[in-house]
């Protein structure tokens, strides 16, 4: 990912100078396992470790070999070999390449993923706190964009909410479901490493074992991962269009930070944009759009071909880095949202009350008046109030008082009693202990 979109700890973990790091410990727990056996000299395994954890990989030189050898794995070995010198004859015993690069690669996504998680619980507690600061700020519920019926904003938030800990529990299992080791050979039957060895490796890096290996790790395992951060991205977007709607200058119920001596336009000093929802917005789109490539990953050639290679080498950091930084900006935005009460107040209103209309509707038909009957006379109503042009306040409810068949069926002071706005709060309280209690 390009420095824009990245932040320093997630890149980290995709350096080459980690990867590398990742690999020499693959190979020098496995050359511990192997002394424990005495396949390896006790000594030798020891030199390994030692002269390894003093070095500093030279990515530089072992680029250069790869140009030469053309092949990853074997220009680390190589370079490995001129750090530790004779005893590193005894390094990558009975190992294939995939049991280096898949097992690195599930220590990556398994690190990634502590960072996902604590971006995750930041983006938690920001949603939580603004649900109940704004758990009684009334505001109208919209379906297609139409209003609709009265919730509060902290009941929007409190979805969020509870939205983003359904994911955090998603990934929790995704990177317990990636987080394996395989160290089996060849083709993973273990002809020439023991599996006490995978298991020895597997401890030491807080993986679990994979029960079944190939010649790499199974992709389902991958496929699943990404589809995951493909739903996290999803549920980003989500928030970030809810609010870049609420924005809009006819509805500015919410809007983001603004910070003084910011610029919205360079060709209209006025505006004030939602650029950092608007920027989620695609940010997420490129999360979603690594999810196919994960899932066309699982179908590989007989014990393993390197069409997913490719692929994985981008979309691993790519997404990761990518859902990092998305996860901090809606964090950002969250912690910082300017919410307008006074707004939403007075958008609610804009219709004189025609949010009311489930609860005339309902009041005829206890009234005795058929469903159908009663839909008409609110409907007919309703859509006088519509029409009007200008102030429309107390219009729907003098309306309903001078229908006939409405009157006839409920007092004035009945059809007042529903356009009491709180009658549509009454249960914020059992939301709110649903979302944050259980």
């Amino acid at each position: 990912m390009i420095p824009r979109y990245s932040r320093p700890d997630m890149v980290a973990i995709w350096s080459p100078e980690t990867k590398f790091r990742i690999w020499f410990e693959i190979e020098a727990h496995a050359a511990s396992a192997q002394a424990i056996q005495g396949i390896v000299p006790e000594k030798s395994a020891e030199i390994i470790w030692e002269k390894g954890n003093a070095a500093t990989f030279d990515v530089a030189r072992i680029d250069e070999i790869e140009r030469e050898v053309k092949h990853d794995v074997i220009a680390f070995l190589t370079h490995l070999s001129e750090i530790v010198g004779p005893e590193a004859r005894f390094v990558h015993q009975g190992m294939t390449s995939s049991d280096v690069l898949d097992t690195t690669l599930s220590v990556q996504l398994a690190r990634a993923s502590d960072l996902l998680l604590a971006g995750m619980d930041r983006l938690l507690a920001a949603l939580k706190k603004r649900a109940h600061e704004h758990k009684d700020t009334i505001t109208i519920g919209r379906s297609h964009a139409i209003h609709a019926e009265p919730t509060t904003f902290g009941v929007k938030l409190a979805q969020a909410y509870a939205e983003f800990a359904r994911n955090r529990k998603r990934l929790v299992a995704a990177r317990a479901e990636i987080a394996t080791c395989a160290i089996s050979g060849a083709i993973g039957s273990f002809a020439n490493i023991d599996p006490s060895v995978e298991e020895y490796v597997a401890d030491k890096l807080g993986l679990s074992v994979e029960p079944v290996s190939t010649q790499v790790i199974p992709r389902d395992r991958h496929a699943m991962y990404f589809a995951t951060l493909g739903v996290i991205a999803s549920s980003i977007e989500r928030v970030a269009i809810e609010i870049r709607h609420l924005q809009r200058t006819e509805v500015l119920e919410v809007e983001e930070y603004f910070s003084k001596g910011q610029k919205g336009s360079s060709a209209m000093p006025h505006k004030r944009n939602p650029i950092l929802t608007e920027n989620l917005t695609g940010l997420a789109r490129l999360v979603r759009g690594m999810v196919t490539p994960a899932l066309e990953n699982v179908a590989l050639w007989h014990e393993r071909d390197i069409s997913h290679s490719s692929v994985e080498r981008m979309i691993a950091p790519d997404a990761t880095i990518t859902l990092d930084f998305a996860l901090a900006r809606l964090s950002n935005v969250i912690e910082n949202l300017l919410v307008y009460p006074d707004n939403m107040k007075a958008n609610m209103d804009l219709l004189g009350g025609l949010h009311n209309s489930q609860r005339v509707l309902l009041a005829l038909t206890q009234a005795g008046l058929s469903r159908e009957a009663s839909y008409a006379a609110v409907q007919r109503n309703a859509m006088q109030v519509w029409q009007v042009k200008g102030d429309r306040e107390g219009k729907f409810a003098e309306l309903l008082k001078t229908d006939p068949e409405v009157s006839d069926a409920l007092s004035a002071s009945q059809i007042d009693e529903m356009f009491d706005d709180a009658y549509h709060l009454k249960h914020v309280d059992t939301i709110f202990k649903r979302v944050f209690e259980n």
